[in-house]
This record gives C-alpha cells, structure tokens and sequence, in this order.
C-alpha cells in the first residue's frame, strides 16, 4: 500500500476571548468547496427585476420542496429580497459566466439588454441556464451579517450540460 504524505492544514479557531474567527482564514477555508452559480431574481415594489449572482443555494427538503439562499445584509438587492413574496433561481450553464460576472459586479440595471422569461409571480429567469426554480417566499432568517431565504418550489425545470462552478475564486466547467 503506498504511503501518502500528511497534508499541512492551515487552521483558524476561535480561543476563549476572541471576537470571532479570523474573517480572512474563514473566507479561504469556505472557499474550498466548489459550488455551483446561480442568479436569484425578484420585482421589487416599483415592479423593476432585480438580480444577484450567488452560490449559496442549497436544497432544504423534498416534501415540501424547500431551497435556500443567503443574501448580505449590506447588498443594494437587500430590501427587494427582503419585501419579496417570490424569487427565482437560474443555475448557470457553463457558457454563461459572463452573466455570472455581470450580476456580481454591475452597479447599474443589471436586466438591461438580458433577455428574461418571466416566472411566477413576476420573477424574471435566465434563458439557456441549466435549471429554474420558481419560488414563493416561505420564510426569511436574520444570522449574522445575511439574511437567510427559504422557497417553496412552486415550478422547476432543468436541461442536461455543463454547469458552471466556482472554487477558490476561479469558474471551471463541470
């Protein structure tokens, strides 16, 4: 049997007296676990979309169909998400990182010049991506510096293809 080397961790803990975690340790550490990419969509009061790139989507539970996303209280989104009765989650393909970046970064209307499909609700979805799911707003949590949502699945589809991932700071194509 071959023998492996002892990996070398670097660690970050919390001792009796610390504030918290070191943030920066925290981020890379998180940042090990590869993720898919989404954009999360809603209307808000004014009946504008608005959009965000995130990968903090998670399944909740299949009976009922529950998913879950967190959002930063600070984002300029925060109060549409927090008003919203529905949201929508587009997972990318792997040809679609270009939206990703432009959800992610552009301070301006982030829908002007993307094509959309309009979900339930008013929601707008992403065209081509690997799959939709269109949620109605169950409940919203307040944890540290996000706000945790959770939807009932009222509809979904999906397609075969690439998904886009991201690890480490940097997309790949699964």
């Amino acid at each position: 049997m071959q023998q492996h080397a002892k990996p070398e961790f670097i660690r970050a803990e919390k001792r009796e007296g610390d504030a918290e975690l070191d943030a920066h340790m925290f981020r890379q550490a998180l940042a090990q676990f590869a993720t898919g990419i989404t954009i999360i969509t809603t209307k808000n009061a004014e009946g504008k979309y608005v959009g965000v790139t995130a990968n903090s989507f998670n399944s909740v539970s299949l009976h009922p169909p529950l998913v879950l996303w967190s959002l930063s209280k600070k984002a300029s989104s925060h109060d549409a998400f927090a008003a919203a009765t529905h949201y929508g989650v587009s997972v990318l393909s792997a040809d679609q990182e270009d939206l990703s970046h432009h959800f992610s970064t552009f301070k301006g209307d982030r829908f002007a010049g993307v094509e959309v499909i309009e979900g339930l609700g008013g929601a707008p979805l992403i065209p081509h991506a690997l799959a939709h799911f269109e949620c109605k707003v169950r409940s919203r949590y307040d944890e540290g510096d996000h706000f945790i949502m959770v939807g009932e699945v009222l509809r979904c589809d999906y397609r075969e293809g690439e998904a886009l991932v991201y690890r480490s700071r940097k997309y790949f194509r699964n």
